[in-house]
């Protein structure tokens, strides 16, 4: 398995976030995490990235243990993040922004890059050349050289989604990325998702549209007040009155 969850528990004091949580996810494969506000999906999300440390269980990528490694080492092992709000850097360009994404094969020290040496700068030609394939592949090449806060949501959102795969993660967590978007613009955004999927990479994604979660995800899993309420296909789960009950009877924006 490219990631393994199992008997994942994180507590707050007295409150329990995530509860006994056990889920895989394989290679290339398009996860999706759902339900209700308050059932736990950041939180599973923040230990996956390593911005918060398990009260117990394992997580697993590749078969080493990433639990409670620290944010950076957990994305040098191969695990990128996508966020609802788009980080992005909004004094640098968008091939700049793009480029950061690379930082873990540049090998040239500060001091190196700050006096032009050879090797940095052929690192460097390498760096944006990697960044220039992934904004082809969000198909906002074109416009690499604008400022990144001068672009609307969606596009912002591309950008981020392109330095995430400059990183060469193999897995790519994708927290709400449909939210905000218009129909088309989720469309295009699904595409995306599915060609991803086809370069190998792993995604597991948060979502909250289900037409969009439905329609894209191989498997989806379901959390109802930290726990793992159901696992499977869009048409299981769709299916599943548990589900239904929890969380799919229920208007999104209650």
């Amino acid at each position: 398995m490219m990631l393994a969850v199992s008997s994942l528990e994180k507590r707050f004091g007295g409150l329990v976030a995530l509860k006994d949580v056990h889920f895989s996810v394989t290679p290339g494969q398009v996860k999706a995490v759902i339900g209700p506000n308050g059932a736990g999906k950041t939180t599973l999300f923040n230990l996956i990235a390593g911005t918060l440390k398990p009260t117990a269980g394992d997580i697993r990528l590749d078969g080493e243990t990433i639990a409670g490694l620290p944010a950076p080492r957990i994305g040098m092992a191969g695990v990128a993040r996508t966020f609802q709000q788009p980080q992005v850097f909004a004094s640098l360009t968008i091939l700049e922004n793009a480029m950061l994404g690379g930082h873990r094969y540049h090998r040239g020290g500060f001091l190196a890059c700050g006096l032009g040496l050879k090797h940095t700068k052929r690192e460097e030609d390498k760096l944006r050349e990697r960044a220039e394939q992934w904004l082809a592949f969000a198909g906002i090449a074109d416009i690499a050289h604008r400022n990144a806060s001068e672009l609307p949501l969606g596009q912002q959102r591309y950008v981020e989604i392109a330095r995430a795969m400059a990183t060469g993660s193999k897995l790519i967590l994708m927290d709400e990325p449909a939210a905000g978007l218009d129909d088309t613009e989720t469309r295009e955004l699904a595409d995306m998702v599915r060609a991803i999927s086809d370069t190998g990479t792993t995604v597991l994604l948060i979502d909250h549209h289900m037409d969009f979660v439905m329609s894209l995800a191989d498997e989806v899993l379901v959390l109802n007040f930290g726990q793992r309420l159901a696992e499977g296909t869009p048409h299981e789960i769709q299916k599943s009155q548990l589900v239904i009950d929890a969380y799919l009877g229920i208007d999104d924006d209650a």
